[in-house]
C-alpha cells in the first residue's frame, strides 16, 4: 500500500530516532529544564537569526494545542483572530480556538493566501465603526506558510501583511506546521525572514520529522515572561520535555529541517510533473508537498485499494478533487511506483 494521505503518517527521521534512543535512559530535569531544551533553544534561535536577548523559544506537542495556547496568550481574553476564510483556525481544529474565547474573523483568501490590501480596509472599517467597542476586537492575524492549500507568500506578500499589522499594532502570528516545506518551496522566504516579520511564529516538528513537537519563537522575549504558567494552564505543559529538546536539537544540527523540507518538495514536484504529463488536471497549483488533482471517479476506485489519498470535498459526480501529500520519507521509488499502478 502506498500513503499520500498527510506528512504525519510516519514515526520520525531516523536522526531523531537514533538520538532518543540514545538519550533514552538519562535521568533529566522536566518541564523543559534540562540541557537539551536549552540546546535546542539556542540552536533554533541562531537558525532565525536571534540569541536571548532578542528572542525566545518554547516547545509545544502539536499544531492545535500550538495555535490555541499562542492565540489565548497574544490576543485579549476579549479579542478575536483575523484568518483567512482557508485558514486551519477556522476549517480544521473544531472551532478549538474560538473554544478558548477568541472568534475567528473570516476574510476572503485569495489562492489560500490573505491580501495585505484587503486586511487593511478591514481594520478602517473596523475603527471606523462608532460602535466598535461593542465589536469584537481583533487581537491577532494569523496566517499559514505554506497555506492549507500549499502555496506560499512572498517575502513581499509578508512584508506588506506585517506593515498592515504594524498600523494597526496587532500582531502577526505564523503557523509553521509546515514551515520546512513551505521554506523550501520558497525563492525568497528564509527561516530568518519568517522570524524578522512574524511577531510570533512555529516552526512545526510534527509534519516535518519529529515524533511530535512545535516549536514557538517570537521576537518578543517578555511575551514569555510567565510563558511556563501559560502553558501549564492550558495543560499543555509536557513533564518530560527533554523528548522535545532534543527531537529539536536534531532538526537543527546539520541542517536536517532544511534537508526534510527539501525531499518533500522534490518528490511533490516529480510526482506533480508525472501527472501533468499524463494530462490529469490541477485542482490548485502548489509548489509544496502537497498536490492537488482533479481526478475521474473511475480512476478513484481503481486506486483507493493499493493507494491512499485524501478527497479534497465531497466526492463529485464524475470527477473528484484530490490532495497527495509527500513527506521526509517519501522516495522516488514511491513516486515511481504509484505511476506504475496508474499506467
Amino acid at each position: 500500500m502506498l500513503h499520500f494521505d498527510t506528512d504525519y503518517m510516519r514515526g520520525c527521521h531516523p536522526e531523531v530516532l537514533e538520538r532518543l534512543a540514545q538519550t533514552n535512559m538519562e535521568q533529566t530535569p522536566g518541564y523543559g529544564k534540562d540541557e537539551y531544551t536549552a540546546r535546542a533553544k539556542e540552536l533554533v534561535l541562531e537558525a532565525c537569526g536571534l540569541d536571548k536577548v532578542t528572542g525566545d523559544v518554547v516547545f509545544l506537542v502539536g499544531g492545535t494545542q500550538t495555535n490555541t495556547t499562542v492565540i489565548d496568550l497574544v490576543a485579549g481574553r476579549y479579542d478575536g483572530v483575523i484568518s483567512a476564510d482557508t485558514g486551519h483556525i477556522n476549517v480544521h481544529e473544531s472551532g478549538a480556538v474560538e473554544a478558548s474565547g477568541h472568534k475567528v474573523i473570516a476574510l476572503p483568501s485569495h489562492g489560500g493566501k490573505m491580501d495585505a490590501g484587503e486586511l487593511d480596509s478591514w481594520f478602517s472599517a473596523f475603527y471606523a465603526d462608532d460602535s466598535h467597542e461593542h465589536m469584537v476586537r481583533p487581537g491577532v492575524v494569523y496566517i499559514t506558510f505554506p497555506t492549507e492549500v500549499g502555496t506560499v507568500y512572498t517575502k513581499n506578500e509578508l512584508t506588506a501583511i506585517h506593515e498592515v499589522c504594524d498600523k494597526w499594532n496587532t500582531p502577526l502570528f505564523i503557523d509553521g506546521a509546515r514551515l520546512a516545506y513551505g521554506l523550501a518551496a520558497s525563492a525568497d522566504v528564509s527561516l530568518k525572514v519568517i522570524a524578522s516579520i512574524a511577531d510570533v511564529f512555529y516552526i512545526g516538528g510534527t509534519k516535518c520529522g519529529t515524533l511530535f513537537g512545535e516549536a514557538v519563537v517570537t521576537r518578543h522575549p517578555e511575551w514569555f515572561g510567565h510563558i511556563v504558567s501559560h502553558i501549564k494552564a492550558h495543560g499543555a505543559l509536557m513533564a518530560k520535555g527533554r523528548l522535545l529538546g532534543i527531537q529539536f536539537a536534531t532538526l537543527f544540527e546539520n541542517d536536517l529541517y532544511l534537508r526534510i523540507g527539501r525531499n518533500g518538495v522534490d518528490t511533490a514536484m516529480a510526482l506533480k510533473q508525472g501527472m501533468l504529463e499524463r494530462g490529469f488536471e490541477l485542482f490548485m497549483d502548489s509548489a509544496t508537498n502537497q498536490q492537488f488533482f482533479v481526478l475521474p471517479n473511475e480512476l478513484l476506485d481503481r486506486l483507493l485499494p493499493e493507494v491512499s489519498f485524501e478527497l479534497w470535498g465531497p466526492r463529485c459526480a464524475s470527477h473528484t478533487p484530490v490532495r497527495f501529500v509527500t513527506d521526509w520519507a517519501t522516495t522516488q521509488t514511491d513516486i515511481e511506483n504509484f505511476f506504475k499502478l496508474l499506467d
